[in-house]
């Protein structure tokens, strides 16, 4: 049976202020490098204060990590729906309205409520590696009561977000996301999102993986955290145990594919790193995309790539509608 949607996705929203700086910066501000933490609204002004001189003109746009994937995907042509708590603010109606740009279906049942939409602060250093102080504002209290039950029967795949985690509601609502799911002999896909969360989280990620996912998306670093090995080999071995199939993305290295049946080394495309924040989200929502257009997992990793590739070659997690078609014609052609 043909469905109506191809992706569901639930996470935070977010809208990001991108910021380049120093590690001496970080290191006087005492914010830990290359992960993401979360902070409350008076910590991430008293950071943006700080670092007043160092803004990057950049495009506002919506952000969050499931939200880049699914975005993504919708650019490149999948049919998509997005579930995420906004307030009823400036900042959350431009976040509906950038999802519906983007063609992605935002669920008719939710009212944003009185409140502050999350923000997140990027600082991006000269080696091109991302960090991210969240406010998750409204998000915190994402629940089971965004989700469309109807909506996801009819979706090919659902993807959830690894963030979700820190917030019992978001963990509660994941959870049943993925349970609706299998009782509808949906696909179900995850991320692991960032090492902070396999750090410090690991048991409730476990807890929204359950018996099992159908695909794990994820970077070299969690997936060795996470698995509590020494080696990506290994690491790989024990992510069979948890996912039917996954990718683990390892920089410029790379990414390694598993289809359920064997591995598959993908290469990188040898771009000079600009911004790696949205990396691994682009590299999901292309994967994604590839994957429910048929392509086999070789091919979608080697399209994935392409796409990671680009978004690192340019400050933002985001490319602009023109340049999804762009690599479309450059990969299919």
């Amino acid at each position: 049976m043909n469905k109506q949607y191809h992706i569901y996705g639930i996470g935070a929203a977010l809208v990001d202020t991108e910021i380049t700086l120093s590690d001496a910066d970080l290191s006087a501000m005492k914010v830990d490098k290359g992960v993401m933490t979360l902070v409350d609204e008076v910590r991430q002004h008293e950071l943006i204060s700080h670092l007043a001189n160092h803004l990057v003109a950049s495009r506002k746009a919506s952000g969050g990590s499931a939200a880049n994937t699914i975005i993504a995907a919708s650019y490149f042509g999948c049919n998509n729906v997005y579930s995420c708590k906004v307030a009823k603010d400036d900042n959350g109606q431009f976040y509906i309205n950038d999802l519906k740009a983007a063609g992605v279906h935002y669920p008719r049942h939710i009212s944003p409520p009185a409140g502050i939409t999350g923000k997140c602060l990027v600082m991006i250093t000269p080696d091109a590696e991302r960090t991210m102080n969240t406010f998750l504002g409204i998000s915190a209290t994402l629940s089971v009561d965004e989700l469309d039950v109807t909506a996801i029967a009819q979706s090919e795949y659902v993807y959830i977000e690894g963030y979700l985690v820190t917030s019992p509601t978001g963990r509660a609502a994941a959870i049943a996301l993925r349970q609706h799911a299998e009782a509808n002999n949906i696909r179900t896909a995850i991320s692991l999102s960032d090492p902070a969360m396999v750090q410090f989280f690991r048991d409730g990620l476990i807890e929204m993986i359950g018996d099992s996912v159908d695909l794990l998306f994820c970077n070299r670093d969690e997936a060795i955290s996470f698995t509590q090995t020494e080696n990506i080999t290994d690491a790989a071995e024990a992510l069979k145990k948890l996912s039917k199939q996954f990718a683990i993305t390892c920089g410029s290295e790379g990414a390694l594919i598993f289809d359920g049946k064997e591995l598959i080394q993908v290469a990188a495309h040898k771009v000079k790193a600009i911004d790696t924040n949205g990396a691994g989200d682009m590299f999901a929502g292309a994967f994604l995309y590839a994957i429910t257009q048929k392509l086999d997992y070789k091919s979608a990793g080697e399209f994935a790539s392409l796409a990671a590739s680009k978004v690192v070659s340019q400050f933002g997690p985001r490319l602009k509608a023109e340049q999804h078609a762009e690599l479309k014609k450059q990969f299919f052609n």
